[in-house]
């Protein structure tokens, strides 16, 4: 993948890791938020769009216009978790079996990881401890030998985000940090996964297990709006809309136990020149193994 001028600047030289502390504390990214959603904004949109060829077929969009960068960038989309199972061209049987397969939250590209003995395991050249990216050393064991499925946003992505499986949510755990970039230039420099800004939630799911669906921001991701967390009861729903990324290219993480799913097969067939999955928000992309596929 080809880094930007900037990027590399940033993450590449002595100068630009210097302007990068600065870019990265919270203050700065509410500053860039509040720009973004301000009415002098909104001239981005349209640049945006051509720049990164976003189709806005299905996209909700307001009578006059999106009125900030932030408005667009945040736009809903008509059945936007609708998707069908990988090949299926019947979305209502698709949705109908949802319960027994394991969706993908979110549109973006995605890496399955097997989490490594000793709770270890590498991203694009850069080690990182589960214990560390979750602060928790027993949660952490939880998922000893299991499964860790990255899905990398793009910019030009939809940011919305939904649950990736039915069960009940047991805990959520929010944790600061630092915003970096999650291109692969600056995974080479930083281990920005332990440091980026975090927000999890621990899950007793009907057919997976446990499982943690985390979700990380990056450089000017000043907020990642989680308002499921407004409902009253905590049983959440495959599809379910979860919550929002404001502007940035951002991450979801999928945390599985041991034999708990198996990716599908025929996903590894569309893999990028990076060895990414391409997936659209609501794709079947794995089914539950024996170990866990039972009610709980």
């Amino acid at each position: 993948m080809k880094e930007s001028i900037s990027l590399r600047f940033l993450y590449g030289t002595a100068p630009g890791r210097l302007a990068l502390r600065l870019l990265v504390q919270p203050g700065v990214s509410r500053v860039a938020g509040r720009f973004l959603s301000s009415r002098a904004s909104a001239w981005i949109v349209p640049c945006y769009i051509r720049r990164h060829g976003i189709d806005l077929n299905g996209v909700e969009i307001p009578a006059g216009g999106f009125p900030s960068f932030n408005a667009f960038f945040t736009r809903r989309r008509r059945n936007a978790f609708a998707g069908a199972a990988s090949g299926s061209k019947n979305p209502e049987k698709s949705a109908a079996s949802s319960a027994d397969c394991l969706l993908s939250p979110c549109d973006g590209f995605l890496t399955p990881i097997p989490v490594k003995s000793g709770t270890v395991f590498d991203i694009k050249h850069t080690r990182f401890s589960l214990e560390d990216l979750l602060q928790d050393k027993a949660l952490a064991a939880c998922f000893r030998d299991g499964l860790a499925l990255v899905f990398r946003l793009t910019p030009a992505n939809y940011h919305h985000y939904c649950y990736a499986a039915d069960g009940t949510v047991l805990r959520h755990k929010k944790i600061a940090g630092k915003l970096h970039c999650v291109r692969p230039i600056a995974l080479r420099e930083i281990p920005v996964f332990a440091q980026n800004s975090r927000e999890y939630q621990v899950m007793r799911t009907k057919r997976f297990g446990m499982a943690v669906q985390m979700e990380i921001g990056a450089l000017l991701v000043g907020r990642i709006r989680n308002e499921r967390l407004t409902m009253e009861t905590n049983h959440v729903h495959a599809r379910e809309e979860k919550g929002y990324f404001e502007f940035g290219g951002s991450t979801i993480l999928l945390l599985l136990e041991k034999d708990a799913v198996r990716i599908r097969e025929e996903l590894y067939g569309h893999k990028n020149a990076d060895g990414e999955i391409p997936v659209r928000a609501g794709e079947e992309i794995a089914d539950a193994c024996g170990a866990h596929s039972r009610s709980k």
